[in-house]
C-alpha cells in the first residue's frame, strides 16, 4: 500500500467541473486496468491524493508515469482550454510524491485523506476517487 500525491502544472487549480469529474473517472480506469485498488482518493482543484493497494509486479514509478501520461494526454485531447493553458503539453508538474504506508497506519492515512475531502478544509470543492 502506498500513498501517493502529484500537483498540476504551476499549481493552476484546474481540476474543476467536467476536468475534475473526467479526471477521476479516467484515474479509476487506469487503475481497474492496472489491478491497483484504490482505497481512498480525492481529486482537488490543482492536486490528486491516492491511498492505493498495488499488486507486487508494478512499480509505483511505472505506475504514477503510465497515470500521469494518460490522464494529461486525455484531459488535453478532450479540454482545448487545457491545451491552450499548457501549451508545452505537460499538464503535471514534474514528480510525485509517495509513501509507503507501513510506517504508519492506515487510520492516520485514512484521517489525513478525510480531512482533504471536507470542502469546508480546502478551498474548491473535492470530488473522491473510489
Amino acid at each position: 500500500m502506498v500513498h501517493v500525491v502529484w500537483v498540476t502544472k504551476y499549481r493552476y487549480p484546474v481540476l474543476k467541473g467536467d476536468i475534475q469529474e473526467r479526471c477521476r473517472e479516467l484515474i479509476i480506469q487506469i487503475c481497474d486496468a492496472e489491478d491497483v485498488r484504490i482505497l481512498k482518493g480525492v481529486v482537488s482543484k490543482d492536486h490528486i491524493h491516492m491511498h492505493i493497494e498495488y499488486p507486487a509486479r508494478l512499480s509505483v514509478s511505472d505506475f504514477v508515469k503510465r497515470l500521469k501520461g494518460r490522464t494529461s494526454r486525455r484531459l488535453q485531447d478532450e479540454f482545448p482550454s487545457l491545451k491552450k493553458r499548457y501549451w508545452g503539453r505537460h499538464f503535471w508538474a514534474i514528480g510525485y510524491g509517495a509513501w509507503s504506508t507501513g510506517n504508519i497506519t492506515d487510520e492516520m492515512v485514512q484521517e489525513y485523506l478525510e480531512h482533504h475531502r471536507d470542502p469546508s478544509n480546502v478551498d474548491g470543492g473535492n470530488i473522491i476517487l473510489e
